[in-house]
């Protein structure tokens, strides 16, 4: 179906991390978050690489913060899809981490008031990011490209959310802790150095999930809790990793060695979240059918 052709044009935001070719593939529009580095406001992957963010990271003399993109933002993408007949499904991380979802609501509230009418624009806040979020975004682009309606995606959307998992392992807990993101993982702060800490998305808030004293043992708990939560069956699967390609191809290798993969991608951890993880974080976003 050519993409003008279809009923259902989906939005995302940046936090996504989906690799450029699935975006082209798929005409799904992404949103940029910012990054703010003192003064300085980059809007992420446009002005800042994120091979630039992280060599950026470590001497930024006050921490970096991050930003949603304003209403007017999100404004601007909306109305040519509605002037031109499409529907729209915007899917975004989670409210509790982000103004994103907010931003994109008041975008609505402000076309819909400028237009007079009800506007055929579902806004989505889920409780995923990354490739987790990712995966929620492609499900609902396939559902759109094989002509569903909008209440359809909806509902695709709907069913893969409890099945997502989204697992990290951090160098550190310095950068959560900074960023004012550390939720429940707060109750890891002030233990042995060599611990690399284990985090979940649950919810759509940060959780402790593990603390193995090593990288390397870090590394296999995220293939042994992926196979126990998945239940030996085939799995959709990303890694994502903060300039970590080395530890990335050898999870990959394992994935490949160790498991059925009905879906795989790789892909790098963005500013947005990586003000949050760090260097050399590495996770993984996975379910099974």
């Amino acid at each position: 179906m050519n993409t003008t052709d279809r009923p259902v044009k989906i939005v995302t935001d940046s936090s996504v991390h989906l690799p450029q070719a699935e975006r082209q593939k798929h005409d799904i529009t992404v949103v940029p978050l910012k990054a703010i580095f003192g003064r300085t406001v980059y809007r992420d992957e446009i002005d800042l690489t994120n091979q630039q963010f992280y060599d950026l990271l470590p001497n930024a003399e006050v921490h970096p913060t991050t930003s949603q993109p304003s209403a007017g933002e999100f404004m601007e993408v909306y109305k040519p899809f509605l002037d031109a007949g499409r529907e729209i499904v915007s899917i975004h991380l989670p409210s509790k981490l982000s103004g994103t979802y907010a931003s994109a609501c008041a975008a609505k509230t402000e076309l819909e008031s400028q237009l007079k009418k009800a506007l055929p624009l579902s806004i989505v806040d889920t409780p995923w990011l990354s490739m987790a979020l990712g995966m929620l975004v492609l499900a609902a682009a396939e559902a759109a490209e094989a002509g569903k309606s909008r209440e359809e995606v909806l509902a695709t959307i709907n069913a893969l959310i409890p099945k997502l998992n989204l697992i990290f392992v951090l160098d550190t807990l310095e950068y959560l802790k900074r960023g004012g993101r550390i939720g429940g993982a707060r109750a890891m702060l002030g233990t042995l150095l060599n611990v690399k800490p284990m985090l979940e998305i649950k919810h759509g808030q940060v959780e402790p999930l593990e603390q193995p004293r090593s990288r390397a043992k870090a590394l296999k708990r995220l293939l042994e809790i992926m196979d126990e939560r998945t239940g030996h069956k085939p799995v959709h699967v990303s890694i994502l990793h903060a300039v970590s390609p080395v530890d990335a191809a050898e999870i990959e290798k394992e994935l490949r060695k160790q498991f059925e993969l009905k879906e795989f991608y790789m892909t790098e951890i963005g500013a947005v979240i990586g003000v949050h993880t760090g260097p050399n974080a590495l996770g993984l976003a996975f379910y099974a059918d």
